[in-house]
């Protein structure tokens, strides 16, 4: 067991990345059975779509339904990975952690967040999500949220990013 002073602390689920085998079908279903906020950022493109509650949501990319090494009546429709919201700090601990520990792990910078990515035993991605810096805000999703709230969920360039 690792001393508590190099325990990653968590600040909260962030997102569940789910596949989906349409994603409008799906969007639509979590807009009007939960209530999410539909947001998409384009400069990724048609997906992910992020579906948002306050600081977590859910991110719906689409099913790989032609692969042939899947069981054909899943679809591939799965949980693709969940990701938990990190400071600096913990997100520094964690590529320290999974070092010591020998761990594959990737980081990417996704321009309004950076993200450190490994799996659990079972092949579950997990992902570790730092927001980018605002001013005058704490947390990029809250920005994020109201700067969509404002624009009826039209997107701007809210910041750059720094944090590598």
């Amino acid at each position: 067991m690792h001393p508590e002073a190099e325990n990653i602390e968590l600040e909260f689920l962030d997102h569940v990345a789910i596949r989906v085998k349409d994603l409008d079908v799906s969007a639509q279903w979590y807009e009007s059975v939960l209530g999410l906020k539909r947001v998409q950022v384009p400069e990724w493109g048609p997906f992910p779509i992020f579906m948002l509650a306050g600081k977590t949501g859910i991110a719906i990319f689409p099913a790989n339904t032609q692969d042939s090494l899947v069981d054909p009546q899943s679809k591939n429709v799965k949980i693709d990975h969940f990701a938990f919201n990190v400071t600096k700090a913990n997100f520094e601990k964690a590529k320290k952690r999974y070092a010591e520990l020998g761990l594959d792990y990737t980081v990417k910078d996704h321009t309004y967040f950076h993200s450190i990515y490994t799996e659990d035993p079972d092949g579950h991605t997990v992902e570790f999500d730092l927001p980018c810096p605002i001013s005058n805000q704490k947390d990029v999703h809250k920005a994020l949220y109201l700067k969509f709230e404002r624009k009826n969920l039209k997107f701007e360039k809210l910041f750059t990013c720094s944090n590598a």
